[in-house]
């Protein structure tokens, strides 16, 4: 294919991402923030940090500079939340034109600081730039290996849109088209808490009737503070929400469910951090989002339990505790 694309973010998903786009036939252009890590991917082709064993195709090639990357017409944004301002404020700074670029952003959370979304730092530090959101349940290891995957990408530009679902889909790995970027990023971004919910409660021995009150109990919560900011309630139902939902609170990959099953059978948060290599975003994106909820007034049980267990050192037992003995009350969906 033509497309010539730049990875900005040499994580487990966006190494993954240009795996698969190399494999079609796209040249990519991976670049790390860490100039270490860009000489050890070029030596060793391959990403050993977060991929080990999965060799580079041809078409994937390491950039040591940021300048070069932005020369790319299409540029894929795979940098954890809480280093997004950092890095899009160095491409602000590069002194490189940014007209006819397309940003894709594929970053689930939420800012602590300014408890912005992904696409809003990206337009408030870079203005009216051409932006997509891709999100959904895209496990990195089960793309890797093939395995039939769906998501969605997003944007204000249904021309752009289209032209970014063809690119990015394959076989084995299709895109669906959707209009509401606000929903879809905060599916990504907020089904990472209840997933860290349901991990407590594997951790504590619980069962699959847990684990379902939390994901649907969860999803409503999604919903609730996902209309109060803009969002088409009906995107939660689809596959950046509940399908991500899904996927992130049942599957053994998944780092935030993890971090909550390590925090169930009784480790310390500052303990298991210290442990990852990868970023669990959930762990941040729970402080965010129970501030954000403050701030907007709504209940959010889930949420301010996970937040407590996390910040305040409240046992998850207490926490589910109290979360069974709330007032009974009519199912709200």
């Amino acid at each position: 294919m033509k497309e010539k694309i730049s990875i900005i973010g040499a994580g487990s998903w966006g190494t993954t991402l240009g795996v698969v786009l190399a494999k079609k036939g796209i040249d990519i252009e991976l670049y790390s923030v860490s100039r270490e890590h860009n000489l050890k991917m070029q030596k060793e082709r391959e990403n050993k940090i977060f991929l080990k064993g999965v060799k580079f195709p041809p078409r994937l090639k390491i950039n040591h500079f940021l300048n070069g990357t932005l020369e790319n017409n299409i540029i894929v944004i795979a940098i954890p939340v809480r280093f997004l301002r950092k890095v899009i404020r160095k491409i602000k700074r590069s002194g490189c034109t940014l007209k006819n670029k397309i940003f894709v952003s594929v970053a689930k959370g939420i800012e602590l600081k300014s408890l912005k979304r992904p696409s809003q730092i990206i337009e408030e530090e870079l203005g009216k730039v051409s932006l997509v959101v891709l999100s959904g349940p895209t496990i990195a290891k089960e793309v890797l290996r093939g395995i039939p995957t769906t998501c969605v990408i997003a944007s204000k530009n249904n021309f752009i849109a289209k032209r970014l679902q063809t690119i990015l889909s394959t076989y084995k790995f299709r895109v669906y088209l959707h209009n509401d970027v606000v929903g879809v990023e905060l599916g990504g971004a907020l089904k990472n808490i209840i997933a860290i919910a349901c991990g407590i409660s594997d951790g504590l021995g619980f069962g699959s009737n847990t684990k379902a009150a939390l994901v649907t109990r969860g999803l409503v919560e999604i919903s609730r503070l996902g209309k109060r900011l803009g969002a088409n309630p009906a995107t939660f139902w689809g596959i950046s929400g509940l399908g991500d939902l899904a996927t992130t609170c049942f599957s053994p990959y998944s780092r935030n469910r993890s971090v909550g099953e390590q925090i169930g059978k009784g480790k310390k948060l500052k303990n298991i951090i210290r442990n990852m290599i990868m970023v669990a975003e959930g762990i941040e994106t729970a402080k965010s989002v129970y501030l954000l909820g403050k701030k907007l007034t709504l209940d959010m049980p889930i949420t301010k339990e996970v937040y407590a267990v996390l910040y305040k050192n409240k046992s998850p037992k207490n926490a589910v505790g109290d979360l069974m003995r709330r007032p009974l009350k009519t199912e709200e969906i």
